[in-house]
């Protein structure tokens, strides 16, 4: 729909960026802190882009004083980042490490000093390694007691100053990369063991939420979904089956969990005649009813488009890009059900990632019909080459165009009538982007550092940095100046 006028931003509109503890934190053995199963998988070799790791990562564990005061001077609203479960509980239970517990609240009162808002992350894909050593991680149901015993603790401790909460960080990732492609730990190709371990982690998640509720913490709770709306290829039958399919598989099967507390029918019947079918207990159902969220997260990065895939079609088998030599992305689908094509319309990224801001339009239109819920924008941004200048600045025109696009996508959305909370940008720091090293770089802050040598790790403010000040500071009314 087209609007004379957009409709302004909230007066409350949470103006943020994010970070993730893996990424940024460093100090990965300091002060009692045990290890993660992502301190260990990046010692394997050729697991990630020229060995690189979050050993020291941007040292905001040292920094965060310093971080926490460029984002004050930016004049941010939010600032959501991640707990190291591992922090906490060393093994993942029992003893508490409080020299864990008090990094997070010393940052929270940082925060809170300069008024900015806390959104806390529980888990962010660092599973303690002795949970996943003890009983396989997220395989076993023994998870879902430990991660709410390790949340409550976290609602106990900064429940007085944390009002917003995201229960699970791109759950659909983090399982769909560790149990079924493989890039992630585990590093399991088993689709039967990648459906059991995701209703497990449903489980956990709806549990959390049910002990949020239960334990009458003031504040807002909801999962962070990583969509990338799909478009069919065009409007022949057998393609717009495909969008059917995909929307199902990658969309409506973790998210309806989430909003409803029940998984699509059609995947349902389908996992069972393949033999993929988890162990479904009435239980189960009962908990799931109880975790519905009071907001859903969204990590928006880029759309796909698909097409009619045959039995003997192309598989999961294809190569993902984590080198930033675009075009190398190799073709994968799922047989029988759709395969991803590229959209003859859109741009890409050096990493191969659409871009696509009208995506974001349709991601919230999508999730605001179907599940009727507010949305918290959990992530959105993008990864490219960064070319820090000899005076120290850098250059970042592309980011900033690519941010104000979809800025702008989401000024129409709540014009259309979607309830956004806040938006929060990928990254606030440059950091260690998983699998991709240092090169890929997301923030507004530029870290001097690269895959084989921390340098100094001095920071200097890009020039998007500016651009996103005065977007703060005229609440998005910057946005559609002439």
């Amino acid at each position: 729909m087209f609007h004379p006028q957009l409709d302004s931003f909230p007066t409350d509109f949470l103006w943020g960026s994010a970070s993730a503890a893996y990424q940024v934190e460093g100090a990965w053995d300091a002060d009692g802190k045990g290890p993660s199963v992502w301190d260990n998988f990046v010692k394997i070799p050729g697991t990630t882009f020229k060995s690189s790791n979050g050993q020291v990562a941007v040292d905001h564990y040292h920094r965060y004083q310093e971080d926490v005061a460029l984002m004050a001077e930016q004049g941010l609203k939010a600032y959501r980042f991640s707990i190291a479960w591992s922090r906490i509980f060393p093994t993942g239970k029992g003893e508490i490490n409080q020299v864990g517990l008090e990094f997070y609240s010393n940052l929270i009162d940082e925060l809170l000093k300069h008024d900015i808002e806390p959104i806390v992350t529980i888990y962010h894909w660092d599973l303690p390694q002795a949970l996943q050593d003890e009983y396989q991680g997220w395989e076993s149901r023994q998870i879902i007691e430990d991660f709410t015993t390790y949340a409550k603790l976290l609602f106990d401790t900064y429940g007085d100053r944390v009002k917003y909460w995201v229960s699970l960080n791109e759950q659909n990732v983090f399982i769909m990369h560790g149990y079924m492609m493989g890039t992630h730990p585990p590093a399991v190709r088993d689709p039967k063991r990648m459906y059991a371990a995701n209703h497990i982690a449903n489980l956990a998640n709806a549990s959390v939420i049910k002990a949020f509720r239960e334990g009458g913490y003031s504040g807002k709770i909801g999962p962070s979904f990583a969509f990338a709306p799909a478009y069919p290829l065009d409007c022949r039958p057998e393609n717009i089956l495909a969008y059917e399919n995909i929307s199902d598989m990658s969309a409506h099967f973790w998210m309806d969990v989430y909003a409803f507390g029940r998984y699509p029918r059609i995947m349902l019947k389908n996992l069972e005649k393949m033999g993929l079918l988890p162990e479904i207990t009435e239980s189960d159902l009962a908990l799931l009813k109880e975790g519905k969220p009071d907001f859903m997260g969204l990590n928006y990065y880029q759309t796909m488009t698909v097409a009619n895939n045959p039995l003997d079609g192309v598989g999961m088998s294809g190569e993902a890009n984590y080198t930033g030599e675009k075009g190398s992305t190799q073709e994968s689908g799922m047989p029988g059900l759709f395969k991803m094509v590229e959209n003859p319309y859109l741009e890409r990224t050096n990493w191969d990632w659409t871009i696509d801001h009208q995506g974001l339009r349709v991601a919230l239109r999508r999730i605001a019909s179907r599940y009727d819920l507010p949305v918290l924008i959990t992530e959105n941004g993008l990864g490219e080459f960064d070319t820090l200048e000899t005076d120290g600045t850098v250059h970042d025109q592309g980011r900033i165009d690519y941010l104000q696009h979809h800025c702008l996508a989401i000024q129409e959305a709540i014009s259309d009538g979607v309830e956004v909370m806040g938006y929060c940008t990928w990254s606030f720091t440059d950091l260690l982007s998983w699998l991709n090293g240092y090169q890929k770089r997301y923030g507004f802050v530029y870290v001097d550092r690269d895959e084989t040598s921390e340098k100094e790790l001095t920071r200097y403010k890009k020039d998007s940095f500016y651009w996103y000040q005065e977007v703060i500071n005229s609440n998005g009314q910057s946005l559609t100046k002439d």
